[in-house]
């Protein structure tokens, strides 16, 4: 049997970490070659990109997409972790009903590039651990501020006031790699004068994966047709390359890693050699010390 290649949009549970999720299509899919882009929090459902077979060799160019999500603030309490599954370490009653007219004024103010400090529970490392590491020590650590860009943040509330008595509103976030939703939640509450968390999150794409287009372990383990019919073709996950499609003289000279001359066309590196038949054979990258040459940054053996 010819082993599985391709791209699942896996549509994460809950309660499950994106390792679990791993582990589980290896079961399903009955191979070991399987590989994430990129981690979403246990309690976070929606689009995860999971690379099946040859397809684990373009992981690391997918796990700089951009995300889109759904995301819920409360107001009036924060908690360590900054979503609704930690210690509540901040109380204060919203005292009054707010206009949801401020509110769009704030997500207008941090659209754009921005400036977040990663929360002490994230996988970011710091002096080699991670910062989840410190925090379940009860450790709190200087962390650097990032800089991340919010695309677009629309209010989804169409009412005019954001009641008193329930101050939980919905927003969607188009956001650069590395931005933290949940600490976007909590500079929200912070700009309108209120401890904030995030109480629920979905991400709604990743990349060119869509929530729509993604299936779920139930779907895969009922499935009543071949499981490759759920698989996108690797060539999806780097589709934002730019692409240069070469004859069959060529295709042998990138299967065998050749350094070539570069092409005219092409301006941006690194980019995708296809084959006359659509297939990626190779990432290449213009030379970094002899100008007018492309090497091989990863060749991507094709049966």
């Amino acid at each position: 049997m010819t082993a599985r290649q391709g791209i699942l949009a896996l549509k994460k549970p809950a309660g499950m970490t994106s390792h679990d999720c791993v582990a589980k299509i290896r079961r399903i899919f009955s191979t070991k070659k399987v590989g994430h882009t990129g981690t979403l929090d246990p309690e976070v459902t929606g689009v995860l990109p999971i690379c099946i077979g040859r397809a684990t060799k373009i992981a690391e160019y997918m796990s700089d997409y951009g995300k889109e999500y759904i995301g819920e603030v409360t107001l009036g309490f924060s908690t360590e972790t900054e979503d609704a599954h930690g210690e509540k370490v901040e109380e204060k009653e919203v005292n009054s009903n707010i206009s949801f007219q401020k509110i769009k004024e704030i997500l207008q103010s941090l659209t754009g590039e921005i400036e977040q400090v990663p929360p002490m529970y994230s996988a970011v490392k710091v002096n080699g651990k991670k910062l989840y590491e410190y925090a379940r020590k009860g450790i709190t650590v200087d962390r650097p501020s990032r800089k991340v860009t919010i695309f677009e943040l629309e209010l989804l509330n169409d009412e005019k006031e954001l009641s008193r008595e329930k101050p939980v509103f919905s927003f969607r976030v188009k956001c650069s790699k590395g931005t933290y939703v949940r600490t976007l939640a909590v500079m929200i509450g912070e700009k309108l004068g209120y401890p904030a968390h995030m109480s629920s999150l979905i991400r709604t794409s990743s990349g060119p994966f869509k929530l729509s287009e993604c299936v779920t372990f139930e779907q895969l383990e009922k499935a009543e047709v071949p499981l490759d019919e759920f698989l996108f073709p690797l060539e999806t996950g780097i589709s934002h390359f730019p692409k240069w499609q070469v004859n069959e003289e060529v295709e042998a000279q990138v299967r065998n890693g050749s350094v070539l001359e570069k092409p005219k066309e092409l301006e941006q590196s690194p980019f995708g050699v296809y084959n006359e038949e659509g297939k990626c054979l190779a990432i290449y990258q213009f030379h970094p010390s002899k100008p007018g040459l492309i090497k091989p940054e990863k060749v991507l053996a094709i049966e």
